[in-house]
């Protein structure tokens, strides 16, 4: 399961009263993406909470595709902005304090955790291949992503 299927929307209930409408826990389920995308309804939602959708939806949701929003992009940018968040040094609570603070979405700690570790172990595959492959400048590229995501 992918880490954006763990991403929830902070507030659920009450951000669905305010838009007079049910929308899914899940930050990155289809009907959610649609009101997004659409932004009917947004009006409703006070300036605090309308400034962090309105974040979200231009961060994640902004692209060219003729597919946009389920073309994939909005799921890869937010796990880029996860890795972002651990280049920077921020463990996975932090990281959770981090999104909440910016976009009003949350996930369990144990779930970034293993986005995390799951991504170290893709980079020491893809290390593994470059080496093998003679591709030095890659490997040598490939090990200072994954050192920046182990410390």
């Amino acid at each position: 399961m992918a880490i954006t299927d763990k991403i929830y929307v902070k507030n659920h209930r009450q951000l669905s009263s305010q838009l007079e409408t049910n929308i899914p826990k899940g930050a990155f389920k289809g009907a959610t993406l649609d009101m997004l995308f659409q932004g009917e309804g947004l009006e409703k939602l006070d300036d605090a909470t309308r400034d962090r959708v309105l974040d979200f939806t231009q961060d994640f949701l902004d692209c060219s595709c003729d597919n946009n929003p389920y073309c994939g992009c909005p799921e890869r940018k937010f796990m880029t902005y996860l890795l972002e968040l651990r280049a920077e040094g921020l463990g996975p609570d932090a990281i959770v304090d981090v999104m909440t603070d910016d976009y009003m979405v949350y996930a369990y700690s144990g779930d970034v955790l293993s986005f995390l570790d799951n991504a170290v172990r893709t980079l020491e595959a893809a290390e593994g291949l470059a080496r093998v492959d003679g591709a030095e400048e890659k490997h040598d590229e490939i090990r200072r992503a994954k050192r920046n995501l182990e410390r």
